[in-house]
């Protein structure tokens, strides 16, 4: 009786909203010719449906509420506030299904997470910028707090559909950024974004789905979404994210025992290098000082465009070695009494470090460090985990796989990029949703058991507890 007086008030709601708009459009019609209202209400109509339908579309919303966040694209202003939004109701409402379910584990690597964040809180009370690494912690503890309940949610008795969704939105993604930067639309607004999402999400993902065989028609699309993000990938010029294409694309096809396809790249690879050479040298010649050694020439190193923050960042590492000086602050001097945003943080309190690994030990300093440290290496200890699974099965079809992939995608890229603790960052969002899911899903060493069917991913252990 109760649920058929949902159903009715739920009914009698979706007739009567749209009687109410009008009425309220004739009454006020100022407030629907405002763009910033217009924005507003089409935000929360949208947050409504997604917590109607939490499990299934709330994940892919709170990435791409980032990821528009972050694009160089008329939309991307909305965004920069409504993400923070759309996190926090997301952690809310994981938190709420997970008490009301009450069978979900809660182990050691949310409890480290914990620790981080409370380490993290210390760091900001000694900080010279105490609003700025405050509100980077909050940040931080609510994108823990959904990726240890919303997004574990959203997998848990679901896995096969959302891995088959993870695979077709990064096809949409990777073939909408190739059809925008085609037409001369730079969408990621510059060439390390693009070789972020292509090296870390867009190759690893694609080249897991194309291992996974199926129809031929299916199988053919994903081979070629997957050179295209390569190739986006070298067109960036980031060299961070080649890395993280080319060596996590090694791992997968290594660990799965397919070194005929290793073979085939490399040689590949070598043709087209070779080809370039013979046709066009001084292209290629230039091309290549380009990747390697960016604006800075062959004289002046490898890495001369790393350096400056690198040794910047060392130098607060040992003027604060302890606590840091605050997540995602650093120490200016003068620039303390600078204004201060409310959703982002002044240019004048934040700095580029080079490395995600140094801008957390300078943030939060050696002891606070440690927890990400130990949270880090839980996250390899998950990764050898599956690397074992697929040296022994040789077989993609387990949620692991595109997970563990991913992992080792953004641990390379993150030592040259400073995003993996920056919870404004969409790949920041992307990675920890990931790293929480694959600490349910890795498949525990003793109990290896997996299916030869042609299922899309079926599961070797129960996904709705932790695997420890």
């Amino acid at each position: 009786m109760s649920e058929r007086v949902q159903k009715v008030a739920l009914l009698g709601a979706a007739c009567a909203s749209p009687l109410a708009l009008v009425v309220f459009a004739y009454a006020r019609p100022g407030y629907f010719n405002n763009q910033i209202y217009l924005g507003g209400l089409l935000v929360l109509e949208l947050l409504v449906a997604a917590l109607c339908l939490y499990r299934r579309v709330f994940f892919p919303v709170v990435i791409v509420a980032f990821l528009l966040a972050g694009v160089d694209l008329p939309v991307g202003t909305v965004w920069t506030s409504a993400r923070w939004l759309f996190l926090g109701i997301g952690a809310a409402g994981g938190c709420f299904i997970m008490l009301k379910e009450r069978h979900h584990h809660f182990g050691l690597f949310q409890s480290i997470a914990t620790f981080v964040v409370l380490t993290s809180l210390i760091s900001a009370a000694v900080s010279s910028y105490p609003k700025v690494a405050l509100l980077k912690v909050l940040s931080l503890f609510l994108l823990f707090l959904y990726a240890a309940t919303g997004a574990r949610v959203a997998v848990a008795g679901r896995e096969s559909r959302f891995f088959s969704g993870l695979l077709l939105g990064c096809e949409i993604f990777v073939g909408l950024m190739a059809l925008l930067y085609f037409v001369g639309i730079e969408a990621m607004g510059n060439p390390n974004s693009l070789g972020e999402v292509m090296g870390i999400a867009g190759a690893p993902i694609l080249l897991w789905g194309a291992l996974l065989g199926g129809p031929s028609a299916v199988n053919r699309r994903r081979w070629i979404l997957y050179l295209i993000s390569l190739y986006l990938t070298f067109h960036s010029h980031a060299r961070a994210g080649e890395a993280a294409a080319f060596v996590s694309s090694f791992f997968l096809c290594f660990a799965l025992r397919r070194y005929k396809l290793i073979i085939q790249g490399l040689v590949a690879l070598s043709i087209l290098i070779a080809a370039g050479a013979i046709y066009r040298p001084e292209a290629l010649d230039s091309l290549m000082n380009a990747t390697l050694y960016k604006q800075s020439g062959e004289e002046a190193g490898l890495f001369a465009s790393r350096e400056s923050p690198w040794n910047t960042a060392m130098d607060n590492i040992r003027a604060h070695p302890w606590f840091g000086m605050g997540l995602g602050t650093t120490a200016k001097g003068g620039d303390a009494n600078a204004e201060q945003g409310t959703f982002a943080s002044n240019t004048g309190v934040t700095i580029e470090h080079g490395s995600s690994y140094l801008a957390i030990l300078s943030g939060v300093g050696m002891l606070g460090a440690l927890p990400a440290l130990i949270l880090l290496l839980l996250i390899v200890g998950n990764v050898f985990r599956t690397w074992i699974w697929m040296r022994q099965s040789a077989s993609p079809l387990h949620p692991s796989v595109p997970l563990a992939t991913v992992m080792i995608a953004a641990m390379i890229h993150a030592g040259f990029e400073d995003w993996m603790f920056a919870p404004g960052n969409y790949m920041c969002i992307f990675f920890w949703a990931l790293a929480f899911i694959l600490a349910d899903v890795a498949p525990k060493i003793s109990l290896l058991s997996f299916s030869s069917q042609p299922r899309f991913v079926p599961l070797t252990v129960n996904p709705g507890v932790s695997s420890r």
